[in-house]
């Protein structure tokens, strides 16, 4: 198979990285593959459009990254359980990830990544802001870096997808989100983590899915969580991404946030997501 020449184009000076050049629905020659990859790591977050994907076709891109790591909680596409819908009807006023978060982070090893397909946008809004968690944690002060460096994080779905949680009590939440009673994940993180595949140090911590510092009282933790949380979201560390039909994010969960913007009320958007599994994370070194 002879590699197909693409064009990697950096998006925005914080992070991010527009693909051209390549039809994902094609079997990918390993030049090109190692060329998508190493964007991934570079750039946090590879962009690609016009990508008109069968959902055996958004299986195979996804599975030659790694194993499908399924979601308990999204609705699946019919006959696809490996796919999560992520849809919102145009008399709904919820959305699906709507505030800074990381994927599956209440994982005892979280998830490399997720890779969502637009199936339908609005014409206008729905974008996905992204975030760069190692240079918001670069740009943290000698001492905060140091006290951040010993301390864990405790990361929970409960209050976000149990039978209290946040979608629980969303009036139109609906069939999207579902099976609460497995909602009991509660895992410890260190709240730096050197990332497996480019040893960059990264913040771990993100406002959908982190309780409280391991060891501490959630009032004790609150003010420092939500300096991070403040800081981690400054412009700067973040880009905006315009999705249209056939419009191709993958982003690593280990190394940045995401926010779907919740801006078109009256209007439908349906994203078909794919998430694949991660590796254990290393222990952090001096």
């Amino acid at each position: 198979m002879n590699a197909t020449p693409i064009n990697i184009s950096p998006f925005s000076p914080a992070l991010g990285a527009v693909i051209s050049g390549v039809d994902l629905a094609q079997p990918l020659a390993e030049e090109t593959f190692a060329a998508i990859r190493q964007a991934f790591l570079d750039h946090g977050v590879i962009f690609f459009h016009d990508q008109h994907l069968s959902p055996e076709q958004h299986l195979a891109f996804a599975r030659r990254w790694a194993p499908i790591d399924i979601n308990r909680f999204f609705k699946p596409v019919p006959g696809y359980p490996e796919i999560a819908e992520v849809r919102k009807e145009a008399e709904q006023k919820t959305n699906i990830g709507g505030g800074w978060h990381t994927d599956h982070s209440y994982d005892e090893v979280p998830a490399m990544g997720s890779i969502l397909l637009a199936r339908e946008v609005p014409d206008s809004g729905g974008d996905t802001l992204f975030a760069n968690m190692s240079t918001a944690y670069e740009a943290l002060s000698p001492g905060l870096k140091k006290t951040l460096e010993g301390l864990r994080a405790i990361h929970s779905t409960r209050h976000v997808f149990g039978p209290q949680g946040g979608y629980a009590k969303a009036t139109d939440a609906g069939e999207r989100i579902g099976n609460a009673a497995a909602a009991v994940q509660e895992v410890s993180h260190p709240v730096v983590i050197r990332h497996p595949d480019t040893g960059r140090k990264t913040l771990y911590v993100n406002s959908a899915f982190t309780l409280q510092f391991e060891g501490w009282t959630v009032a004790e933790s609150e003010p420092l969580l939500r300096f991070l949380y403040q800081h981690a979201a400054r412009p700067e560390f973040s880009c905006r991404f315009q999705w249209r039909q056939g419009s191709l994010a993958f982003w690593d969960n280990r190394a940045t946030w995401h926010y779907a913007l919740n801006d078109y009320h009256g209007h439908r958007r349906l994203m078909h997501r794919i998430t694949v599994q991660g590796s254990p994370i290393p222990p952090m070194a001096a």
